[in-house]
């Protein structure tokens, strides 16, 4: 009981009312000099000599709320093809990451393929790899040929899934080889082995760049615009090839930056919690 109703010594006490003290000056200072700075930036803006140009040219009110409906409509078409290709990207990248870590002679032309492909794919500019799908291939005139929505996507994918694959295979690389060895001295097959141990492991390990990869994604999907469907960044171009203005682009940013913070913050909760399990606390 006497645990219990122990009380904090009075040094305790002055430590713990310092700390406060010290938290509460930070957020004050803090807060007053992003204040003062964004005063400062915005007196700086606003006070330029064309500043009443460009405000009527990027950040028209009217226009804005004339060009949202299709801005939104767009936009949801950019969020469907963010899912599909996330989900195709993630899935090709750990199966090519999977072939380039196969062990042994007889598989060296399945990871000197893996290997080309995560080389071509890191190395084309995403633009040349959208211009070849969408106008070269549907040239080609074959049977069943996928709309041009789809080859964006495929294009999409085939670019990341190049950048996933080397962050799997560093995942998969960092787990140490004792542990497979024990697998496999248990009994485990090399497949039970990747499926139960080796995977989920890396898997944990490289969350953060994956979903850092997958916030770039989030903003790669406008480029589809330049091969036809209409998303977000398309309708900002038609609002804007009507109305003479830029603003439907700022508002296209707008929507693409609100789209992306959740993922933001999802990313650095999960890297912080990387951190901390990595140190211990």
């Amino acid at each position: 009981m006497s645990l219990l109703l122990h009380a904090p010594s009075a040094a305790q006490q002055r430590r713990t009312a310092y700390r406060r003290r010290q938290t509460v000056r930070s957020v004050l200072v803090a807060a007053s000099s992003t204040a003062a700075l964004g005063t400062l930036l915005v007196t700086a803006v606003t006070g330029a000599p064309g500043w009443d140009r460009v405000r009527t040219s990027f950040l028209d009110p009217a226009i804005a709320r004339d060009a949202l409906p299709a801005v939104l409509d767009g936009l949801w078409l950019n969020v469907r093809l963010l899912v599909c290709c996330a989900a195709g990207a993630l899935l090709l990248g750990l199966v090519i990451a999977l072939l380039r870590t196969l062990r042994g002679p007889v598989f060296f032309p399945v990871r000197a393929l893996a290997t080309g492909y995560t080389y071509t794919f890191r190395g084309l500019p995403l633009i040349i790899v959208l211009y070849v799908l969408t106008l070269g291939v549907p040239g080609l005139r074959l049977q069943g040929m996928p709309p041009v929505l789809v080859l964006g996507g495929l294009a999409l994918v085939l670019t990341y899934s190049g950048y996933l694959a080397e962050v799997f295979r560093a995942g998969i690389e960092s787990v140490h080889p004792s542990q497979l060895a024990a697998a496999r001295s248990l009994g485990l097959t090399y497949r039970q082995t990747m499926r139960h141990v080796v995977l989920p492991q890396a898997v944990r390990r490289v969350a953060p760049p994956l979903l850092n990869d997958v916030v770039a994604l989030q903003k790669d999907v406008g480029l589809v615009s330049l091969a036809g469907p209409i998303d977000a960044v398309r309708a900002a171009q038609i609002a804007t090839a009507q109305s003479f203005n830029f603003t439907p682009y700022i508002l296209a940013g707008v929507l693409f930056v609100l789209l992306a913070i959740p993922l933001i913050a999802v990313t650095d909760w999960v890297t912080l919690r990387a951190a901390r399990r990595q140190s211990g606390g």
